[in-house]
């Protein structure tokens, strides 16, 4: 009888493995290996090279978009400032309406300062950066005016910038209004309001007789 044979699947064990010689081993599999392979000497090193730019770099005076009309900005070195409204929407849209073709408004409309405005602003006035937006009038003046409850009787009154920057120091919180104004033809308009102040709260300064007082 011819002997039966085994499958080679069914009914084979298998023999020990034989273990794996070093040089069959993949490189990340060896001991104390690493992902990346250590150069071969007098192979030479790449050095990686910045990426270039993906587009040109617009110069530093380009890179805000400009707003068209440009109004002076004050007190950029106050420590203080905060809680800033910038007028400039409306101030555009006041000129817009003015400057269509369906006015909306006229110049009498835009230039009806007050006689006692355009006194403080003769007297009080900085020098502003830009011209008058109606006249070209290059004696455009801004006026700050003061108001907060820590101020007491000075609550109202128009204050210069070396004043202010005093001030923040004196007061715990007080608002500032400005203005500016044109002493030509009589534009005026609010360009940005603030608050200013260390935040300590202080009792209002004791009033003091002024001349209204006695005069009334």
């Amino acid at each position: 009888m011819g002997q039966s044979r085994t499958s080679p699947v069914q009914g084979t064990h298998p023999g020990p493995r034989r273990p794996l010689r070093r040089e069959n081993v993949p490189f990340f599999l060896a001991e104390g290996a690493t992902r990346r392979r250590e150069p071969s000497p007098g192979t030479p090193i790449r050095k990686a090279q910045p990426r270039p730019p993906k587009g040109p770099t617009p110069p530093a005076e380009h890179r805000r978009r400009s707003t068209g009309l440009e109004r002076p900005t004050t007190l950029e070195g106050v420590w203080s400032k905060r809680q800033e409204v910038d007028y400039a929407l409306k101030r555009r849209y006041a000129l817009e309406s003015l400057h269509s073709r369906t006015r909306s408004l006229s110049a009498s409309d835009l230039c009806d300062a007050d006689p006692l405005l355009i006194r403080a602003a003769l007297h009080h006035g900085e020098e502003s950066k830009v011209a008058c937006p109606i006249c070209d009038d290059p004696h455009l003046v801004t006026l700050n005016y003061v108001f907060g409850d820590q101020l007491g009787q000075y609550s109202g009154r128009i204050k210069s910038t070396p004043d202010l920057n005093d001030m923040e120091n004196e007061y715990g919180e007080f608002k500032v209004c400005v203005v500016e104004v044109c002493t030509d033809c009589g534009w005026n308009h609010m360009i940005s309001s603030f608050l200013l102040g260390d935040g300590v709260v202080r009792r209002p300064p004791r009033r003091q007789q002024t001349v209204e007082d006695i005069y009334g």
